[in-house]
């Protein structure tokens, strides 16, 4: 049973919010807090396994509240609930920075009812990926002996005769064919995964391009805060402009990024209002899709923690072609989906932690040079 703390400063959403969280399985809802200071109070005196968290409450904000529980040492999951503003991102990526597990956007719906359909949509694989990890929480905490992850068990064994092996991408790599292209895959946990990894990668001559699950306005904040702390340029992609090396481009949230040609052998960005694709616009699919049919063989793919299979289907058709991939591994992922689901499907290369993925990216792409 998941126990659950919701947070807010309206007593109408607190109400919507609670009918949710205790329609899904294993939940319980064991208060509600109007500010951010009461908020603090019951944390501590209830001890959720969640918090659902508005950002901007009364007495304390979000982000207080966040400061008081890890100073208390009583930091329970938190789900931000965020207005969908340039501000509420910038409030969001605060929160994950602090230690919050994921966010959801407050319903733009005309109904009550609206509002519950979209808040379940989003609560509701959240909760289901929050109690797989306070279950592996649980078992490690009892002191039942921890399996070998399945990321663990040597790469390429489940990959298809149709497909080439490792070894025969490694070789590539090591004859002087470059990758001309870094794509990464990435959603819950994503901020600061980027945060970790983007830091972390030199000038290595190739453009960089991110699909981060996230809503409008919310990716221009993402690319503002990773601009300052990489020595690469970061910016939330545009339509139309031309993919230059040593720049990293953010698919805008709320709409699909896709690669094609341009003259002169340019690569261009291309953003669209096409469809969604496993429930995501930006989706990873998407964008490797694009590049497996227009740049065949230029690429060289990293997917990253979140939830769902987001990519998968784009690496088989990357790997094609020789796409060299790695995924993040278990341990160092907040949610174990997407790498998982590309792991299964037997189109991962290596499987590596967060603080080893840049240095591989760098060692292969200059390896290549």
């Amino acid at each position: 049973m998941i126990r659950v703390l919701v947070a807010d400063d309206s007593i109408l959403f607190r109400k919507v919010m609670a009918e949710v969280l205790v329609s899904l399985p294993e939940v319980e809802v064991v208060g509600q807090a109007s500010n951010g200071r009461i908020a603090v109070q019951k944390a501590l005196e209830l001890r959720p396994d969640l918090i659902t968290l508005d950002m901007e409450m009364p007495e304390m904000d979000g982000l207080a509240v966040l400061d008081a529980l890890k100073a208390a040492g009583n930091m329970p999951a938190v789900i931000v609930v965020s207005a969908l503003t340039k501000q509420g991102g910038k409030l969001t990526l605060q929160a994950l920075h602090k230690g919050a597990f994921d966010f959801i956007t407050k319903p733009d719906t005309a109904s009550a009812g609206e509002s519950r359909k979209a808040l379940h949509n989003e609560l509701a694989p959240r909760i289901k990926a929050l109690a797989l990890r306070l279950g592996v929480r649980d078992i490690l905490k009892g002191g039942s002996p921890r399996s070998v992850p399945e990321a663990q068990k040597p790469p390429g064994a489940e990959v298809g005769a149709s497909l080439d092996s490792a070894g025969a991408r490694m070789s590539r790599l090591a004859a002087g064919v470059k990758p001309e292209l870094v794509l990464i895959g990435v959603s819950t946990g994503g901020p600061n995964a980027l945060a970790v990894l983007l830091p972390a990668l030199p000038r290595l001559g190739v453009p960089i391009l991110v699909v981060q699950h996230m809503p409008p306005l919310f990716t221009q904040s993402l690319a503002e805060s990773l601009s300052g702390k990489c020595v690469l340029r970061v910016h939330e992609a545009e339509n139309g402009e031309i993919a230059e090396a040593d720049t990293v481009y953010i698919a805008p949230g709320g709409r699909q990024m896709r690669l094609a040609p341009g003259p002169e052998g340019h690569k261009v960005i291309q953003i669209t209002d096409d469809p969604p694709e496993n429930n995501c616009r930006p989706a990873v699919d998407y964008l490797f899709r694009s590049v497996s049919l227009n740049f065949p063989g230029h690429a060289m793919g990293v997917i990253l923690t979140g939830m769902g299979s987001d990519g998968t289907l784009g690496l088989k058709l990357l790997k094609r072609h020789g796409c060299f991939v790695i995924a993040q591994d278990e341990a160092s992922c907040v949610v174990y989906g997407m790498p998982k689901a590309a792991f299964d499907a037997g189109v991962v290369d290596e499987v590596l932690p967060l603080d080893a993925i840049a240095g591989r990216i760098t060692t292969l792409l200059r390896s290549g040079a």
